[in-house]
This record gives structure tokens, C-alpha cells and sequence, in this order.
């Protein structure tokens, strides 16, 4: 699996050791910065990461800043991705399995590193659970979207 992974500066910290456990995990890892601690504005950032899967460069992202929530905003206005902000591993593979999200929101300061690692496991071991009424509700979405988005895919 493919994951691209950003930050803000504001999760920074979180981001550099994320990439390198993904790395050693065996992920194909696309770090797309920030690359320090300089202030930076995290919508520039979800961006980078949706359109990593938009483009099919990547099959999932991971956002990091500093309460997750802004870079989960930013990632879900682009048309086809799907981002949620997950601070507990039960949510960070539901989402998947009944959301089919794409992009896991996490804040740096709102939990530990081990809990990081825990959630981000939960996330990428997920898989869509193609049941019915997740496909059905799934479909609601994407109408949603075609009514509503502009096309974003490159």
C-alpha cells in the first residue's frame, strides 16, 4: 500500500516519526512535508495529500496537525476523498470499513505517540467492508459529491 503523509508544523513532530515507522513497516511512503517546524497553513498540506490520491500516486493519507480537524476540512473539499479525524483505533478502522475513508486526520496534541501508532495500524489494516448498507450509504456520499463538488481528480 501506497500512503502519503503531511503535516503542519504543528504536527511536525508527530509526521517525522510516523514516516519512518510506515518505512520500516514496509509502506511505500510519500512524505509530503512540512519538512520543519516553520509555521506553515495545513490546508496547503491536505491538499498535497488528496491530490496524491486523486492523481493515484498513493491508495491512502495520513494528516497530521495540531488537532487534526483543520487538515480533516481542507482534505474533504476535494470531490472523492473521504477524511476523519480519529483519536482511538476503534474509529480509525470503522471508519474504513463503513465510510471507506481515505485519509486519517490525527492531532499531535490531542494524543500520545503510541496511540498514533495504534490508530494509524487500525486505519491501514482496514479494508471496505462492501456490506450493502455501507455500499448504499457510500453511494449517498458520492451522490452528494457529484451534486455538490467539482471534479478534482488529475
Amino acid at each position: 500500500m501506497r500512503i502519503a503523509v503531511a503535516s503542519d508544523h504543528a504536527g511536525f513532530n508527530y509526521k517525522t516519526l510516523l514516516v519512518e515507522k510506515l518505512k520500516q513497516d514496509g509502506y511505500a511512503v510519500s512524505d509530503l512535508g512540512t519538512d520543519s517546524h516553520v509555521p506553515t497553513d495545513y490546508p496547503d498540506q491536505a491538499a498535497d495529500v488528496a491530490r496524491s490520491i486523486l492523481g493515484y500516486e498513493t491508495d491512502r493519507g495520513i494528516l497530521v496537525c495540531g488537532s487534526g480537524v483543520g487538515v480533516a476540512v481542507a482534505a474533504n473539499k476535494f470531490k472523492g476523498i473521504r477524511a476523519g479525524v480519529c483519536h482511538d483505533s476503534y474509529s480509525a478502522h470503522q471508519c474504513v470499513e463503513h465510510d471507506d475513508v481515505n485519509v486519517l486526520c490525527v492531532g499531535e496534541r490531542v494524543i500520545g505517540i503510541a496511540l498514533l501508532f495504534e490508530i494509524v495500524d487500525a486505519f491501514l489494516g482496514a479494508e471496505f467492508s462492501e456490506e450493502t448498507r455501507h455500499v448504499n450509504r457510500v453511494a449517498k456520499i458520492v451522490a452528494l459529491e457529484e451534486k455538490n463538488m467539482k471534479d478534482e481528480r488529475v
